[in-house]
């Protein structure tokens, strides 16, 4: 396969078979480690049969012929003109990938920068690779000679029965399974095994079932004219036998989750399998509830189950018995067989692109699958990303727009509080303006709930010393800490180094330091002091580590047990909840001057996500911003719930300036422990990449080297290269020259990010 794709996917010719004698079977071979290139084996007669692209191999490498575990992308016939080194031995019982599957990998590969084996581990689980939660065990299975005969057989009952089971599995069963469903003992197996019926092999087999409880089954609701129209086109669609991607763009409430659900059933009535993305573990519990209320066969994948429990969801969908995939971002790589719909809800999320390398981002690679396997894609949400409302108005996407909520229930109110003015106002103590106070007074008064969001965790954001102005930062990275008053620390939110708290300052060692800042314990605390009595829950990265946090946190809040919750981003997406009557945001203004150029879209999506969890009940509801800008054009479009006006003020700056969706991006970060040898480096790859853009015509612009916004992170410094252009290929094309060749002194290292969404 070619590294220098022109189209998409490149379709690579079906093995062929040679007449000629001197022809052999040759497997290709990728590492997820070492080496990027492509390495081909010879294929030794007896794993010839057990040999297939998919399957993990051990194969030697280099001269001291050491045992690698690698990947088979390629079996091939071929005449050979060199010596082959053998592969040792084949890993896996059955492929890991199917052909469909290995093509997407080599287009991430390809589209990201990264090397073909690193993505395929990526792809792959661990617990699925090491086989968790199974056990070695005898597996029986009829022979084939004595199944054309079965009917011909003259047994007593019990082998009878045994031998009919047998022959009604799909797959080997353990004899305690076996005797379990045939209804006797191991004596009847133990015949049939000796006289030859049944066949015995060594296999894996699960240790228990992770089958999950039931759920009550609800009925299918009746569509409003929107959702009916969003409905029929998605079925158009599917019904097409080709890719659409299909955005839907619904104010919050409008029921784009029933549209989802009726064009799933419409795909398992078909016999096909639907992969639904969310953006948060937390929204999964509520989103796999609603699935499991419609579907028989659900699976669940996100970052959260153990490997036992992933393995068997996998095992369970590559056998083609589940239905829907729920999950995060890396459900994307479920191995369905019968691959019928993906949907993203929510596909603005930032948590759709992962951080690490293989550097992906689900909604791209969504793009790139639903259009090898040639299915529909729907991308749902109330504030699509620039990115997907550029495409749906310019031609590659087809927009679908529900602008009512069910019910025609109205959108709620939406007002601003200028924290100017409160600062200045004898009533002003604490985070909670004087009007934010007795709003949340009158909607708990009134029998509601309340959500605030607060999107900075901790209890306070720096500590500063008032007599020398020195700020406590942590010594690795270019950051405040930030105190966490639960065990009294401050703490590094990026490389987690944690000290005990200062009581004075630790420079000129004045008494009075003072904690400044506002993070959400801080918040939790003022609302328990002005709220007593008031059962109040706190959601953010610090409450919600045990397992099955997020759900219990969340069926408190839906039963009523809490009745103010608070916390960061994950409390403002995708939860539906009717009972909440106010939403209060503390502060509006935290994302918004940060140095990214997508800093307002983030904070319009925020606000307007946030503002869309209340006013879903009878009793409606209403929302109060709290900020130090509401003249900013982000905030007021979002206290209009008008997404088009945000849309049509922010794309022609982007356009103005050459940056997404209108441009290709790729970043570069060069990080060492020495500022002046990373630098150097920097200013050496800069050099290089210039070269390659003017040697290749690209119409592009090079921007850097420069300290990184944080400048300093885990100890080592930092500086960064912007690439960007209008041609993405090209633009691919001339770093990958680069980069491929790419030799940092010892200490230095360098990643590359395409598509980026973190500039920080």
């Amino acid at each position: 396969m070619s590294r220098q794709q022109r189209t998409l996917f490149d379709t690579d010719p079906a093995p062929w078979e040679l007449d000629d004698q001197s022809a052999q079977l040759v497997a290709t071979v990728v590492y997820p480690t070492g080496p990027e290139q492509e390495f081909d084996y010879l294929v030794p007669t007896g794993l010839a049969e057990q040999t297939e692209p998919g399957r993990r191999v051990r194969a030697p490498l280099g001269k001291g012929d050491r045992l690698l575990t690698g990947y088979c992308v390629a079996v091939q016939q071929r005449r050979l003109s060199r010596r082959l080194k053998p592969i040792r031995e084949v890993i896996d019982r059955r492929s890991l990938l199917s052909p469909s599957m290995l093509q997407l990998t080599h287009w991430i590969a390809d589209h990201y920068l990264c090397s073909w084996g690193q993505v395929l581990e990526s792809v792959i689980p661990a617990g699925v690779r090491v086989q968790a939660g199974t056990r070695e065990a005898p597996l029986l299975r009829i022979e084939p000679s004595a199944l054309r005969e079965l009917s011909r057989l003259s047994l007593p009952a019990k082998q009878a029965a045994v031998m009919q089971v047998l022959a009604q599995s799909h797959k080997p069963m353990t004899p305690t399974q076996l005797a379990r469903i045939a209804h006797c003992t191991q004596g009847p197996i133990n015949v049939l095994r000796e006289r030859g019926l049944i066949h015995v092999e060594r296999g894996r087999t699960d240790v228990q079932d992770q089958a999950s409880a039931a759920v009550p089954r609800q009925r299918r609701l009746t569509l409003n004219p929107d959702q009916q129209a969003a409905y029929q086109t998605l079925l158009d669609a599917i019904r097409s036998g080709e890719h659409h991607t299909l955005l839907i763009h619904g104010v919050t409430g409008s029921g784009k989750t029933e549209v989802y659900i009726q064009a799933i059933e419409e795909v398992v009535q078909r016999g096909a399998q639907a992969i639904v993305l969310v953006p948060e573990i937390s929204l999964t519990p509520q989103t796999l509830e609603r699935f499991r209320s419609r579907f028989d066969h659900v699976a669940v994948l996100h970052s959260h189950l153990s490997d036992p429990e992933r393995h068997w969801h996998w095992q369970q969908i590559a056998d083609g018995k589940i239905q829907v995939v729920v999950g995060a971002r890396s459900a994307i790589f479920a191995p369905t067989p019968r691959l019928g719909l993906i949907v993203l809800d929510e596909e603005h999320e930032s948590t759709f692109k992962q951080e690490t390398a293989p550097r992906y981002h689900a909604r791209d690679v969504a793009r790139a699958r639903a259009e090898l396997e040639k299915v529909p894609l729907v991308l749902g949400s109330a504030t699509p990303s620039l990115d997907s409302w550029h495409r749906a108005h310019s031609g590659p996407s087809q927009l679908i727009e529900m602008p009512r909520r069910v019910l025609d229930r109205p959108l709620p109110l939406v007002a601003t509080i200028d924290l100017r003015n409160e600062v200045h106002s004898r009533h002003s103590r604490g985070a909670i303006s004087r009007p934010l106070h007795q709003a949340i007074t009158h909607a708990l008064q009134e029998g509601g709930q309340v959500i605030l969001l607060l999107n900075r965790r901790g209890f306070a954001t720096h500590i500063q010393c008032p007599a020398c102005g020195h700020v406590v930062r942590c010594p690795s990275c270019d950051i405040a800490l930030t105190h966490h008053r639960t065990q009294d620390l401050a703490l590094c939110h990026y490389c987690d180094h944690r000290e005990p708290a200062p009581v004075d300052c630790p420079k000129c060692r004045f008494p009075g330091i003072k904690y400044g800042g506002l993070g959400t314990q801080r918040l939790e605390a003022e609302v328990q002091a002005r709220f007593p009595g008031i059962p109040c829950l706190r959601m953010d990265t610090d409450t919600m580590q045990g397992r099955g946090a997020h759900e219990k946190a969340l069926t408190a809040f839906r039963t009523g047990k809490v009745r103010i919750l608070l916390g960061t981003q994950m409390i403002a997406k995708g939860l539906d909840f009717p009972n909440v009557t106010l939403v209060g945001v503390i502060n509006a203004d935290t994302a918004l001057h940060l140095p990214d150029f997508r800093a307002a879209e983030r904070t319009f999506h925020l606000l307007t996500q946030v503002a869309g969890r209340t006013g879903r009940g009878e009793k409606g509801g209403r929302v109060l911003v709290q900020t130090f800008n509401p003249e900013h054009p982000a905030i007021q479009a979002a206290t209009r719930h008008d997404y088009e006006a945000f849309a049509l003020q922010e794309l022609p700056i982007r356009q103005m300036l050459g940056y997404p969706p209108f441009t290709a991006m790729v970043r570069l970060v060069i990080r060492g422990p020495a500022e002046a040898l990373a630098h150097e480096f920097a200013a050496r790859v800069a050099e290089l990449l210039l070269a390659a853009l003017e040697e290749a015509h690209v119409d592009s612009r090079l921007l850097g080297p420069a300290p990184a916004p944080f400048a300093r992170l885990r100890g080592r410094y930092r500086f960064q290269l912007q690439v960007q252009g209008r041609d993405g290929q090209q633009l691919h094309n001339a770093v990958r020259k680069v980069t491929a060749k790419l030799q940092p002194p010892e200490e230095v290292q360098w990643i590359v990010d395409v598509d980026p969404l973190d500039m920080l």
